[in-house]
């Protein structure tokens, strides 16, 4: 029988210790954050205790394990084995109580993201969406006992309850305080414990493909307490600094077959391998007071400012991905190397990368050899990157992939006709689902539904306003879209 891996059965080292703490517990962070860490040449000093965001299933996977597991990477010529021992612990994302002990330990330096764009819960604007429900659950939740309960943003919050003692008996009072629903909210509530514990400043590292991923996560954690808790919010404008990064490594879903392919290359049981391709990079821009592992060892980049990279990485290869998502789906295809191979889609990747290179700067981004390194990547079957994983979650994504493109080549006097074909391909994509009943995987699913109710025509700019008020707004944008509604096809 195959021995079910663990610290043991591996003969790994001891588990380092937690210096990182992680919220959005998937394959990504996995192939990347832990990645980098476990290569990084003070590696074994920074252990991760990781959360999950959703469902507890992933911890509960790991723990059993210990943390380890093993990462496939897959080239074109072949697989290669590795065993990730940074993750130290595993917990469901719904344990507050351990997330505040865990981030207001002395020891923790800085707190991981990657929780999805949809998780921090912004406005178009970039502001923290306070009209959303579960927003205003936790503003309640977090606001201290006795202040005002402000349901008008024109009313200024109520006073701050005086700073708890730093006691551990504050920090677990913190602990224990009710449910919040949010991402966000659980940040909040674990600053709010380690502000309590006297443990000092510590960075929060934004990894999700989000636009000014640092300033988003600021506006999400620190817009909440500044609305909940002021004196919470001003303490963590002081001692939290929000870090941006670009992160980059394709990872498919694990598959039983990954599994079965572990245990008879490996020769033990592991429920929870990743895979992911050859490349990785990770670009970030920040302070980290209370320090971070030596990433730079493992080939990540510090820069000063990193815009540039961020959108590189968004417009370029996100947002060929969700062009493929949906109109390789449209086309019956199933992965990202089905559709690329399709000489339509490849055109179509083609039209839009030229309208998007034209919107970034032509020196110090390497753009030519990026874009010819996406066709390498894009192209690799072995990796079954499947177009509707990509495809989730739409409207947030393509807000940050497709709108800024369109907005700077229609104000350019151009076209914009590769971008509007993207965000066609989306609104066919969603039309049809319509039709055929099929159920919309998207934060925005009940204003999608309703749009998607509304004759064509309407309901087409229902839609471009649920990505941005702007487009619903500008007959010119919205022309661009219609422009391409009739060169896509109906699902094959």
């Amino acid at each position: 029988m195959t021995a079910k891996l663990n610290r043991r059965t591996a003969n790994a080292a001891p588990a380092a210790p937690v210096r990182i703490v992680h919220l959005g517990l998937g394959a990504f962070h996995r192939t990347h954050q832990a990645w980098y860490t476990q290569h990084a040449s003070d590696g074994a000093q920074w252990g991760i205790a990781a959360f999950t965001g959703r469902r507890p299933d992933a911890a509960v996977a790991l723990a059993a394990q210990d943390g380890l597991f093993t990462l496939i990477e897959r080239g074109g010529e072949g697989d290669r084995f590795e065993l990730v021992t940074s993750i130290v612990e595993a917990h469901d994302g719904a344990d507050g109580a351990a997330l505040c002990r865990l981030v207001a330990a002395p020891a923790t330096a800085l707190v991981t993201l990657t929780i999805t764009e949809a998780a921090y819960n912004l406005a178009a604007d970039g502001t923290l969406d306070t009209a959303n429900p579960a927003v205003q659950a936790d503003i309640g939740i977090l606001r201290p006992a006795g202040t005002k309960d402000v349901s008008d943003a024109g009313t200024p919050p109520g006073p701050a309850a005086p700073r708890a003692a730093s006691t551990p008996a504050a920090s677990t009072a913190a602990s224990r305080a009710p449910a919040v629903s949010t991402a966000a909210g659980r940040l909040v509530q674990a600053l709010a414990a380690r502000r309590d514990a006297g443990a000092g400043p510590l960075a929060v590292v934004s990894c999700d493909n989000l636009a000014h991923n640092g300033a988003a996560a600021r506006a999400a954690i620190g817009g909440l307490a500044d609305v909940a808790n002021p004196g919470l919010g001003a303490w963590i404008a002081e001692n939290v600094s929000f870090v941006g990064t670009s992160v980059d490594r394709i990872t498919p879903r694990t598959t039983e077959a990954e599994i079965a392919l572990v245990a008879a290359e490996c020769g033990y049981a592991d429920s929870s391998p990743v895979v992911t391709e050859p490349f990785s990079d990770w670009v970030l821009s920040g302070e980290f007071p209370a320090g971070r592992p030596d990433w730079a060892s493992a080939g990540a980049v510090f820069v000063d400012e990193i815009e540039h990279f961020e959108n590189r990485k968004l417009w370029l290869l996100n947002g060929a991905h969700s062009l493929l998502a949906y109109a390789g789906q449209l086309r019956g295809h199933a992965t990202v190397a089905q559709a690329l191979a399709d000489p339509a889609c490849a055109a179509w990747i083609k039209e839009f990368w030229d309208e998007a290179e034209a919107n970034l700067p032509a020196d110090g981004l390497g753009i030519p050899a990026y874009r010819a390194a996406l066709l390498a990547r894009f192209s690799n079957a072995r990796i079954a990157h499947h177009l509707a994983q990509i495809a989730m979650d739409g409207s947030s994504k393509l807000r940050m992939r497709a709108v800024p493109v369109l907005t700077a080549e229609l104000s350019a006097g151009r076209s914009g006709a590769g971008v509007a074909r993207m965000i066609a391909a989306w609104v066919a994509f969603l039309r049809e689902g319509h039709k055929s009943g099929a159920t919309v995987s998207d934060s925005a699913a009940a204003e999608l539904n309703a749009a998607l109710e509304l004759p064509d025509g309407q309901d087409l700019r229902a839609l471009l306003g649920i990505l941005d008020g702007g487009l619903a707004a500008d007959d010119a944008a919205i022309a661009a879209v219609a422009a391409q509604m009739d060169g896509l096809p109906a699902p094959a």
